[in-house]
C-alpha cells in the first residue's frame, strides 16, 4: 500500500511523468512488423531528416508515421515551446492493439482465419 494522503499520491505519480513532446496513433490498421520497418529507419535522427526519409519511403506505413510526426513537432512547438530546429526522434515504437478476426471460404466447405492486424504507434521527440 502506498503510504500518504490521496492528493499527494497523485503530486508523486505526476512528478515522474515524462514531460518531453509526443504523438500516439491508436489502432492503426497496419501490423507491428510493418510499421516497425519505417520507425527503425527514422529512430535517432532529427526531425527534418526523419521527414525527408518518410516522404520518399513507399510504404504504406510511412504515410501514418509522417501524419504522426508532424503532430510531435506541433505539440512541441506549442505546447513546450522547443525549436524545431533542435528536435530529435527520442523514441519511436508500435505496441500491438486488437486484431480483427475474419473468414475466408475454402474448398471442401472449410474456413480459413483471416488476421487483420492493428497497432498503436508512439513518436516521442526530445531537444538535442
Amino acid at each position: 500500500m502506498a503510504k500518504g494522503h490521496r492528493s499527494q499520491i497523485k503530486r508523486e505519480r505526476n512528478a515522474n511523468k515524462d514531460t518531453r513532446p509526443s504523438a500516439k496513433l491508436s489502432y492503426a490498421r497496419v501490423s507491428v512488423q510493418k510499421a516497425c520497418f519505417v520507425l527503425d529507419a527514422i529512430r535517432g535522427k532529427d526531425v527534418q531528416t526523419a521527414l525527408g526519409i518518410l516522404a520518399y519511403n513507399p510504404r504504406y506505413a510511412s504515410t501514418l508515421i509522417e501524419k504522426l510526426l508532424k503532430s510531435a513537432i506541433a505539440n512541441a512547438e506549442n505546447n513546450n515551446g522547443m525549436d524545431v530546429n533542435k528536435l530529435v526522434v527520442a523514441e519511436c515504437y508500435a505496441n500491438c492493439a486488437p486484431t480483427i478476426k475474419r473468414f475466408r471460404p475454402r474448398a471442401q466447405g472449410r474456413a480459413y482465419k483471416i488476421l487483420k492486424r492493428m497497432s498503436h504507434i508512439t513518436i516521442v521527440l526530445d531537444e538535442r
